[in-house]
């Protein structure tokens, strides 16, 4: 006969409207019994009481949409970050807030790199120009003075631009006849600079990314991934860049996700490209590889969704689509990822299929772009539960967010954007009025779409409690308040991270509140994010979460 066990916790936050708040969750067969008082939950025979949450509160599994495996590769390569990084080991590499600074470090792992062949690359991950206001961009030149001898090849943080030395250009046949979108060349001299705009551009520089894709299929960086989304108290993880489709890893994933030691669930989005070159040879290629996995390798704690498409750059990097009047300051480098024209060719396989699609739109000119995908795709194939999602959406507008409701989109806002990146946005990229109606949580609220916020792990820390908290004060890293109406309560944060991210992967039945029937996903926090002062959410110790009723404590708190 199966055990049943009965959590008590100080508080228990369900999400349930219909039962809001418990001191009792009883727990059989890795499913939630029910919530209540103690008396009630008696009724469903014996049990065991279960103390260890008696003086911490437990809300519902957090659960991150939008993250990438390559969160498990933060700590296999030197971090250069503009703030200090938490790691998945539970250390902090410090931050770099200067050229002179980041050459230093590059100097330092040079030297710890002594004995490797001179061919072999240099990675350094995290990097943003967009901090060093008043420097000239940073060239293949500035990084020679630290490491002429070694390919050099530094990761910005953003995941959408690189900076390599002249020995990185020179192994990569990167030169100024190159004419690959993306290769940034000096105007005067016509030389390239030694920038790498998007993933066309990047991937010319071959040994490096070969370095970082062997790593981010590592198993260490998998585990990580998932010690990562413990720390964070994560029960469910989105690997949204996934190439799983390519069947070469399923079997490593499957192994370690389904390990009872690894400390989370996982949904694998899958990119449909590259399409050809030794991958799918068409959409339905993709559709039937997605299909296979889902029937073949699909399990309670790792499953595929659906897919995701990218269809322009980053903001920050002045390469997503924006709609006039473009951006503030700057050069426009805006790219099309994705040709317009052919994404409803593009999508329409998988949206016949119903398989749920997921497309990064940074730029407002993305958005409306695949907006009206959607509409077509419904008007050529009807689908009435569709909740294809808009990722980051960060300057979608109200008109926008309508369209979004009355087509049955979701909307996952990049809210962690606003301290990260907020005062940039205000004074360089895209100015004060559209910056402050960034990750507009109030206005998809008000319009009635249903959203989620994220981290975009590993473009920043995974931390689900500063996403929050990025919502709910919409503080600046330099204390500017961005966007006051836009704010919303820690209540709607809270749903956002949880059955806002549950829905738009279809998984709210399962996942997102504490109630009856539901898979027993809790995080264990000392506070509740409900009660503390707002600006207090963010430093809210996450004791470690439960998944599936097994208690997974963070080390930090195991020796506290």
């Amino acid at each position: 006969m199966s055990v049943t066990t009965i959590f008590r916790a100080r508080q228990i936050i369900t999400m349930n409207p219909s039962n809001p708040a418990a001191t009792h969750v009883a727990v059989r067969d890795g499913r939630i019994l029910g919530a209540g008082t103690l008396e009630e939950l008696r009724g469903w025979g014996e049990y065991q009481l279960d103390e260890t949450f008696a003086e911490h509160v437990l809300v519902p599994g957090f659960v991150e949409a939008h993250a990438h495996a390559g969160e498990g590769v933060t700590g296999l390569f030197p971090m250069v970050t503009y703030f200090d990084r938490p790691l998945p080991d539970g250390t902090v590499s410090p931050a770099v807030q200067s050229y002179e600074a980041l050459k230093e470090r590059l100097r330092a792992e040079r030297d710890k790199m002594a004995a490797a062949p001179l061919d072999k690359p240099l990675v350094m991950l995290g990097f943003d120009p967009i901090y060093f206001r008043g420097e000239p961009r940073l060239t293949a030149k500035d990084l020679d003075e630290a490491c002429p001898d070694r390919p050099v090849f530094i990761y910005h943080a953003s995941a959408h631009v690189a900076s390599v030395n002249t020995k990185m250009m020179q192994m990569s046949n990167i030169t100024r006849d190159t004419l690959t979108e993306g290769v940034v060349k000096d105007p005067q001299t016509g030389e390239p600079t030694g920038e790498l705009q998007e993933q066309p551009a990047m991937s010319l520089a071959q040994a490096a990314m070969a370095l970082l894709g062997e790593q981010a299929r590592s198993r260490e960086a998998l585990w990580n991934f998932g010690y990562a989304a413990r720390t964070a108290g994560v029960t469910t993880v989105t690997d949204l860049a996934g190439s799983l489709v390519l069947g070469d890893s399923v079997d490593t994933w499957s192994e370690i996700v389904n390990d009872p030691a690894f400390p989370a669930r996982v949904c694998s989005y899958s990119l449909p490209a590259p399409i050809g070159a030794g991958g799918p040879q068409s959409a339905e290629d993709v559709v039937r590889a997605v299909k296979a996995l889902q029937a073949d390798h699909a399990s309670e704690k790792l499953r595929f969704p659906g897919i995701k498409v990218i269809i322009d750059g980053s903001i920050q990097g002045w390469t997503a689509m924006l709609s006039w009047p473009g951006y503030y300051t700057g050069e426009d480098h805006g790219i099309w990822v994705e040709a317009p024209e052919k994404l409803v060719e593009v999508l329409l396989p998988f949206h016949k299929a119903g398989i749920n699609i997921h497309v990064h739109c940074n730029g407002d000119l993305a958005a409306d772009v695949f907006i009206e995908t959607v509409e077509k795709l419904l008007i050529a194939w009807p689908w009435l539960d569709h909740r294809h999602t808009c990722q980051h959406a960060q300057l979608v507008t109200s008109a926008q967010l309508r369209r979004m409701a009355r087509l049955g989109m979701c909307v996952n806002f990049f809210a962690n954007h606003i301290f990260y990146w907020g005062d940039e946005h205000y004074e360089q990229t895209v100015g004060p009025e559209r910056a402050n109606r960034m990750e507009s949580c109030a206005t998809a609220k008000r319009e009635g779409v249903s959203f989620s916020i994220h981290s975009d792990a590993s473009v920043t820390p995974m931390d689900r409690l500063h996403v929050m908290w990025c919502a709910v004060n919409r503080l600046t890293h330099r204390g500017r308040v961005l966007g006051e109406h836009e704010k919303i309560s820690a209540y709607d944060a809270l749903h956002a991270v949880t059955l806002g991210a549950a829905y738009q992967m279809h998984m709210d039945a399962e996942i997102g509140s504490i109630e009856i029937g539901k898979l027993a996903d809790f995080t264990v926090l000392e506070e509740s994010p409900l009660e503390v002062d707002p600006l207090r959410i963010k430093d809210i110790r996450v004791w470690g979460t439960v998944v599936g009723g097994v208690k997974y404590q963070n080390p930090s708190q195991a020796s506290s």
